[in-house]
């Protein structure tokens, strides 16, 4: 049984305390906050040994592994500082700020023996195993149209005149880094590292993206993204090839997927996934301390999207203040 340390205590913590315990793998440990009392509150809510406010002293205790749930802009210097300790590390999505840090923290990893794993939920469900397997199927690739726009329950308060971390450039945050993530996670693990890139996005005031749409050309076919953090959308995301179709409900969590033949009815090909959708990234990380390695493609995926969500960003203005720390 792994000892677990965590850095959050909001909803995502939680959901991931319940699939790490729910995989028969990790015992939580300890609880790290930057407030002392909200990490003894949670502690005691989750049946934890230990809590800190201090990095050091997570980084010197006896836990074997930390998730890291904290806003974006801290996850690479959180995750160096505890590697160094010797620390295995799971990583809220994106793994960093912007492509550089992400390559630091693997060197990082790869110099201290340890595991460096992005918490990217999609790419371990059943479900999206199941779009991987049906895309040789589909017969040439000609479209994919991958779709993810959610209204953020915290946009009334950025348009209240409040500046929550969700809108905020200091935590490296908006809809690219969110919501977006997901869909440019999944062109990368199902069609691998595109061509060419051409972004647009709608800027905020506070100087983030709160919508945007992305062409991914990888040869002869194109994934068009549709984001935002400011409207919802209802639509599925869909893979176009010659002779087949796919269509996903939910790009994230691969609620359902549907074969479209043509001439034929749909057909439904999903399977009844867990409950907690973070149970498999769990299990696998779990696995990757086990085993003393990480999946290549897993890495491979992590740095690639990185690469294309920062060059993005570049395209559409989007600057943090964490750029400056790979300068």
């Amino acid at each position: 049984m792994l000892k677990l340390g965590v850095i959050g205590s909001n909803w995502i913590t939680e959901r991931f305390i319940d699939a790490a315990k729910t995989s028969d793998s990790f015992l939580l440990q300890a609880v790290y906050s930057r407030n002392i009392e909200n990490a003894k509150q949670f502690a005691q809510k989750h049946q934890a040994s230990y809590y800190f406010d201090s990095l050091e002293a997570l980084a010197s205790s006896d836990v074997d592994a930390v998730y890291i749930a904290s806003p974006n802009s801290f996850h690479a210097p959180q995750a160096m500082q505890l590697m160094k300790a010797g620390k295995h590390v799971i990583v809220e999505k994106p793994i960093a700020s912007n492509f550089a840090l992400a390559q630091q923290m693997y060197q990082v990893a790869q110099e201290q023996s340890v595991i460096l794993f992005e918490a990217y939920m999609s790419s371990y469900l059943p479900n999206f195993d199941i779009v991987r397997q049906s895309i040789p199927k589909l017969g040439k690739l000609r479209k994919a149209n991958i779709n993810y726009c959610q209204y953020s329950s915290r946009y009334q308060k950025y348009l209240d005149g409040e500046n929550p971390n969700t809108f905020n450039p200091l935590f490296s945050n908006g809809s690219i880094m969110d919501i977006g993530f997901y869909c440019i996670a999944a062109c990368v693990e199902l069609f691998g590292e595109p061509r060419s890139i051409k972004a647009q996005a709608a800027l905020l005031e506070s100087g983030v993206d709160g919508h945007g749409s992305v062409i991914l050309n990888f040869g002869d076919f194109d994934a068009v993204v549709t984001h935002s953090k400011v409207n919802d959308s209802y639509l599925p995301s869909e893979i176009q090839g010659e002779d087949a179709a796919l269509q996903i409900d939910m790009i994230s969590l691969c609620q359902s997927v549907k074969w479209y033949q043509r001439g034929e009815s749909p057909l439904s090909i999903g399977v009844k996934q867990h409950t907690n959708p973070m149970y498999y990234e769990a299990k696998a990380f779990a696995k990757a301390i086990g085993l003393g390695r990480i999946h290549a493609a897993d890495q491979h995926r992590a740095l690639i999207t990185s690469k294309v969500i920062t060059e993005i960003r570049a395209q559409t203005g989007v600057v943090f203040p964490a750029d400056n720390e790979t300068k």
